[in-house]
């Protein structure tokens, strides 16, 4: 027993976190980005939130749910969406959310939610060794969403004290099979005096055309907020400190090599960061020897999965892929230059590709500019198929 508390002692906390929330003193930067966030929330507006995926939208929304001035002052939710494909898993997600973020509160708090939801109040069930109510709604439950949607909303307008709702993955409507959608929502959240909202998203596109077209329902209903890369000057300070305060050193070169080879991107930065501290001992530096040991390890971990992946992606669709990986950052992916660079077929089959590893989330486009999704997947690729 003394010696598993010892060895527990011994055991050095990671700084570097890549699940769950973050504590303040382990967040990087974003001072700007979380300022304008909660200026925007306090003062009565709604917020669209842009970035690619895994750039930190979900961190900075809880970094700013956790500042004085929202958690003293607010109730705060927070749903992904990005897996629901009707409406009926939109209402039944946020319904959970909501009662998820309600438990810890205490019975009141949760008796309030259920009664406030009359379509599927006598759905829930009740825990037989506490006699608190459960969360037992089962999709199938659901008969009318767009009422126990509107339920949901009333709840939010009538809660105890004003609400913020976080919607991640927003653009994700814009797929349901429900006509006007977008116009069933706006409707109910225009009228909302207690709840604003976050609507974030990473698919950049259709995000600023739901708000920033005319034509669409929800045209400038929110402050528009775009999550970029932190700047490399900032998040090398950041890297240096975590290092230096737990008796390890890292230098700015090897932090840039990490910075350039992700272009700033915020996740895999981190889980680099995360394995090469993990390896890197107590007294000792961190070089970049270090860092392709910590990228090695965790290539090989997510090898099985991507076999798996580029097994389900049709043959036709592979070569851009592989072109992309190549590429880092693809633009003018149909012209005669990058095909022939590349060996690929014609522009409309080169689109028709595009169209459908976009829709797989294999690749993401920003400003006509194309990039494999998981950088992670792209490394793979290239050591895999491009012989990088």
């Amino acid at each position: 027993m003394q010696q598993n508390i010892i060895i527990m002692s011994a055991i050095q906390h990671n700084p570097f976190i890549v699940m769950g929330k973050i504590p303040a003193e382990l967040f990087c930067d974003r001072e700007t980005e979380s300022r304008k966030l909660i200026h925007s929330l306090t003062n009565g507006n709604n917020v669209v939130l842009i970035s690619p995926r895994r750039m930190g939208k979900t961190g900075l929304i809880h970094f700013c749910y956790d500042n004085d001035i929202i958690s003293d002052n607010y109730y705060t939710f927070f749903v992904d969406i990005l897996h629901t494909s009707n409406l009926r898993e939109f209402t039944y997600n946020l319904g959970r959310c909501i009662y998820k973020e309600l438990v810890p509160k205490g019975k009141r708090f949760v008796r309030g939610f259920i009664q406030a939801l009359k379509s599927i109040s006598g759905k829930f069930s009740i825990d037989a060794l506490n006699g608190s109510p459960t969360f037992g709604i089962e999709l199938g439950d659901i008969n009318n969403a767009e009422l126990t949607l509107e339920e949901i909303f009333n709840y939010l307008e009538n809660a105890g004290k004003p609400c913020i709702m976080s919607i991640d993955e927003f653009q994700q409507v814009t797929h349901y099979p429900e006509k006007n959608i977008e116009a069933l929502l706006r409707g109910h959240i225009q009228n909302m005096q207690n709840c604003r909202f976050v609507f974030a998203g990473s698919e950049r596109s259709i995000m600023q055309n739901m708000f920033t077209s005319s034509a669409r329902p929800f045209y400038q209903s929110a402050d528009l907020l775009e999550l970029n890369e932190i700047p490399f000057e900032k998040y090398s300070s950041f890297v240096n400190r975590l290092f230096n305060e737990r008796q390890r050193f890292i230098g700015n070169n090897t932090i840039k090599y990490v910075y350039e080879l992700f272009r700033g991107h915020t996740f895999y930065m981190q889980k680099v960061f995360n394995e090469a501290f993990s390896i890197t001992e107590n007294g000792k530096t961190c070089d970049i020897d270090n860092i392709k040991t910590a990228i090695n390890t965790i290539l090989g971990d997510k090898e099985t999965t991507y076999m798996e992946i580029l097994s389900a992606i049709p043959e036709k669709q592979k070569p851009l892929l592989y072109a992309i990986a190549d590429e880092g950052v693809a633009s003018h992916v149909t012209s005669i230059v990058f095909s022939k660079k590349h060996n690929l077929d014609s522009a409309s089959s080169i689109q028709s590709a595009i169209k459908q590893l976009l829709s797989q989330n294999l690749i993401t486009e920003v400003h006509k500019e194309f990039s494999v999704t998981d950088k992670f997947f792209a490394l793979w690729i290239n050591r895999i198929y491009n012989e990088k």
